[in-house]
């Protein structure tokens, strides 16, 4: 195993200054909502069943490709996309030509408001090999505070905008690569006043930016970010909050006035960190992917809290979804098979295999990039959970309804097109309403 000790090399500099953000209960303002919990807050009755000609309510065509996913701040839904480059195989393109966009988007109707497209500003890693065209240029989810739009566009920066499309600031975080140049993938999050990103592959860091601004608050450098593609989370603990993430072999915390890390704890075998923590009841659960492993650990403390805050260890896998925790419940989804653990004891409740409904996707072979539908370890969307229900979305664009709970319940399995698309993203749920993103369409599913 590598030593620890090699990734742990963290340093900070700035300061931050501290306010607040208010939502409606209704946003989901980051990758897989509040907190990246994947939790709908809202009480609303989402859809069980769906198909091209049942509850959709609208349907748009993208000007580009992506896996981002999509956000909902207010009545706008905002996604992104690139084109240009890399848009397949067999159309490569020039580099030069790559553009990214910001498309925002009416929540009840599904007109386009307003797009931005952004040149890329410095070469990207190529479309070759088993990394990027996977998922492309457009991988990285925007976040809101409610005022303002914050996309990470790789080696282009991060960019701000306010809800009416105009640009306030853009701010470069790094141009170099992971590693094995797979390209890069967490998505920022916001925390008071600051722009919290993970730019592993550009810079083997995560960067605070101050969001009115754009100006660099503090950098927590080590070269273990450079094989991390999960996202970050806040859990308060003793009163103080932390910027929790996943890393090789481990979990950090980060002190998010300054970047210090504060505390760590051993976590699995892998050598890079796919998926995202989740938080529930100031408790991180993180889950890895091709060497397995999970862990359970209470928040709070000083330096490795293996010993003191671990609550339990496992060998769960989940490649690259991020686990849904419920209820006193862990969800996991890999190769087509829901896990369910007791998410105090870590303890298996049930597992079984989702079954797929040739019936529900019109004897269409179903999509996905590079292969013949989805159920394989490499779909990369997460499960999110709404009105008791459990939805999870296949690359090949087979979406499962399950009942959460202590029983595996198949409640459905739908498809909103019979085209072939690639659907790699986390829907979004907001009052009632499902919005799922493939590499063309953005669909509004709702009763």
């Amino acid at each position: 195993m590598v030593s620890l000790m090699n990734f742990r090399r963290v340093f900070f500099s700035g300061t931050m200054v501290l306010s607040c953000l208010t939502f409606s209960g209704a946003d989901w303002n980051r990758f897989r909502g509040p907190n990246g919990s994947g939790v709908s807050v809202d009480d609303k009755p989402t859809p069980t069943q769906w198909s091209p000609t049942k509850n959709l309510k609208w349907k748009i065509q993208l000007p580009g490709a992506g896996v981002s996913c999509p956000i909902v701040v207010g009545d706008k839904v905002f996604v992104t996309c690139y084109s240009g480059y890399g848009v397949s195989r067999e159309n490569v393109g020039d580099p030069k030509d790559l553009v990214r966009h910001l498309v925002c988007v009416r929540k009840a109707t599904g007109d386009i408001l307003w797009q931005k497209a952004v040149p890329s500003t410095a070469p990207e890693d190529p479309y070759s090999g088993m990394g990027v065209p996977q998922h492309g240029y457009a991988s990285h989810t925007p976040v809101s505070d409610g005022e303002r739009v914050f996309v990470f566009f790789s080696k282009s920066g991060v960019l701000a905008f306010d809800l009416d499309g105009n640009q306030l600031w853009q701010t470069n975080v790094g141009t170099d690569s992971d590693p094995r140049r797979w390209g890069s993938s967490s998505s920022p999050i916001v925390h008071k006043n600051s722009v919290i990103v993970p730019a592993g592959a550009e810079s083997r860091a995560i960067v605070s930016l101050d969001k009115t601004t754009g100006k660099e608050l503090w950098r927590c450098d080590s070269e273990a970010f450079g094989m991390v593609w999960g996202t970050p989370a806040v859990v308060e603990a003793d009163g103080k909050a932390e910027i929790v993430i996943g890393a090789p072999y481990e979990v950090w915390a980060l002190n998010p006035e300054n970047g210090k890390l504060r505390w760590f704890c051993s976590a699995n075998d892998d050598d890079q960190f796919s998926s995202s923590v989740v938080v529930e009841d100031a408790v991180v659960y993180a889950v890895g992917g091709r060497g397995g492993g999970s862990v359970a650990v209470k928040a709070g403390g000083k330096d490795d809290v293996t010993n003191y805050n671990v609550v339990w260890k496992g060998r769960d896998s989940t490649r690259f979804s991020t686990p849904l925790v419920h209820d006193g419940r862990m969800y996991t989804i890999s190769g087509g098979v829901l896990a369910c653990l007791d998410a105090k004891t870590g303890k298996e409740i049930f597992k079984e295999r989702l079954r797929s409904d040739a019936a529900s996707t019109g004897n269409q072979q179903p999509g996905g990039r590079s292969r013949g539908g989805g159920m394989g370890g490499d779909d990369y969307a997460s499960p999110v959970l709404a009105n008791g229900k459990i939805y999870y979305v296949t690359r090949g664009g087979e979406a499962y309804v399950l009942e959460a709970g202590s029983e595996f319940k198949q409640l459905a399995v739908n498809r909103v097109t019979t085209d072939r698309e690639d659907f790699s993203a986390t829907p979004a749920i907001s009052d009632g309403a499902i919005y799922m993103r493939s590499d063309k369409h953005l669909y509004c599913i709702s009763e």
